[in-house]
């Protein structure tokens, strides 16, 4: 199983680096990405919300030389609002979600990106959904929202081949859900009481 995990300037520390942790640890090969921005300096460094920089696995350019024509199992977009408007504005970004979601692969998004990334795309439609609460209204094209459901005060939300989460307190559940979709039950469990989950 392979996943990809994208990372840009202002991305919530906990949302991109608890997929990152508890994908490994269930024997996923896990891709850090980083996607450009205004402010990044080095195409490969991310600096999260509260100022810690990540040295991905690859630059944008890389990612896009390996993945776009060999898609992985699953592709992750982390919460922050700045890290979320940054994968936002990015097309190319845009169309490898709805191309993922498309092949029914698995797609993650959590706290501000369900709201502001996956908006732009057509993977919300018809589901059922949760973002970080009050992110719903910078929804800019509500047709993008046909039939869909917006769940409150839960911590995640799995809809086919679409996991989503509220934000950075549900990062372990939302992580472990990956892990029960590509790695099974007993795997999740282990991850799970490895890591000393409640």
């Amino acid at each position: 199983m392979k996943a990809v995990v994208f990372f840009s300037d202002g991305f919530e520390d906990i949302e991109a680096l608890s997929p990152v942790d508890y994908l490994r640890r269930g024997g996923v090969e896990v891709t850090t990405v980083a996607v450009p921005s205004a402010t990044m300096k080095d195409p490969k460094m991310a600096e999260s919300s509260h100022n810690v920089r990540i040295c991905t696995d690859m630059s944008f350019d890389e990612f896009k030389a390996t993945f776009e024509n060999n898609l992985p199992d699953c592709v992750v977009c982390p919460g922050g609002s700045n890290g979320a408007k940054n994968l936002s504005i990015n097309e190319t970004v845009l169309a490898f979600l709805q191309k993922m979601f498309d092949s029914n692969k698995l797609v993650g998004a959590i706290c501000a990106s369900p709201a502001f990334v996956l908006s732009k795309t057509d993977i919300l439609k018809g589901k059922n959904w949760t973002c970080y609460p009050g992110c719903e209204e910078a929804v800019e094209d509500l047709e993008k929202l046909e039939d869909s459901t917006l769940c409150e005060n839960v911590p995640f939300v799995t809809d086919g081949n679409l996991v989503t989460g509220r934000g950075p307190g549900a990062s372990e559940e939302f992580s472990i859900e990956l892990v029960r979709i590509l790695c099974g039950e007993e795997t999740a469990k282990k991850v799970h009481d490895g890591a000393m989950m409640r």
